[in-house]
């Protein structure tokens, strides 16, 4: 039987943990395809890619959020995973993901709860995850999930979905949604022109992959940059007057303080 869903395991440079990442896909209880896209074409991501016989999709850079539409586009499955690099999926990710297909047909995004690794430190609940787990806490009745109101109603305190959890329905989802000019909130940018659009948002509560807090990805460096600071406040102002905005963005920051090692 054909496999409906695709991780698409997006590469960059030479992350030591990219082995790791293609190993958690590999071995899942589902069988899904397995394929890595990368803008950074080298020879340690060719040696991976031989090592498990799996493809490699050469893109053209363009911007952060490119590269995720192309990452996104690589696969012609109906489902597919943007996995990040440096994360890694449990062995049941995958099954419970198509499980909820089945039940969901409409949905844009399936997604699922996550723990963070620190360390090599398994941390399954800290400020910045309790925050988010509150402001999704509104999906889990999937009535919710299916209106405007309740998409938007999850997003507009902050950018409660963990983007390399999330599991794309491509029929459902325009080609390019994270294409911008920003740094670090491609994701919640592109959930917010989701949540716009027809297509459910189906929310899975159980921790069923792993995204590693290092001082060496993007996010904690854009975080001590004080861009993310910046970025938060243009998507709050997509929800919000700016002065409440404003208000938001304070309280937003704080909680990111816990993503320091």
């Amino acid at each position: 039987m054909n496999s409906i869903h695709t991780f698409v395991v997006l590469a960059y440079k030479e992350s030591k943990y990219l082995e790791e990442c293609v190993k958690s896909v590999l071995c899942q209880s589902y069988s899904s395809s397995v394929i890595i896209a990368t803008t950074t074409d080298n020879d340690y991501i060719r040696e991976i890619a031989n090592k498990y016989n799996l493809d490699v999709i050469i893109g053209k850079h363009t911007n952060i959020g490119g590269d995720f539409d192309f990452a996104k586009n690589s696969s012609k499955t109906e489902l597919v995973t943007i996995a990040h690099q440096d994360d890694i999926y449990d062995f049941d990710y995958a099954k419970i993901v198509i499980d909820n297909y089945d039940k969901y047909k409409d949905a844009s995004i399936i997604f699922t709860d996550y723990y963070e690794i620190r360390n090599n430190d398994k941390i399954e609940s800290n400020l910045n995850l309790k925050i988010k787990r509150i402001l999704l806490f509104p999906l889990r009745i999937k009535k919710i999930g299916k209106s405007k109101f309740g998409k938007r109603l999850v997003l507009r305190f902050g950018n409660s979905i963990c983007c390399p959890a999330v599991t794309f329905v491509n029929k459902n989802c325009p080609k390019e949604i994270f294409k911008s000019n920003y740094k670090c909130n491609v994701d919640w940018y592109a959930w917010e022109k989701l949540s716009k659009l027809n297509g459910h948002f189906v929310f899975i509560p159980k921790k069923l992959m792993g995204h590693r807090i290092s001082l060496s990805t993007t996010t904690t460096s854009i975080i001590n940059d004080g861009i993310r600071t910046k970025e938060d406040y243009e998507i709050l102002c997509k929800f919000w007057p700016k002065f409440i905005a404003k208000i938001l963005n304070r309280f937003y920051r704080n909680a990111e303080k816990s993503n320091n090692v």
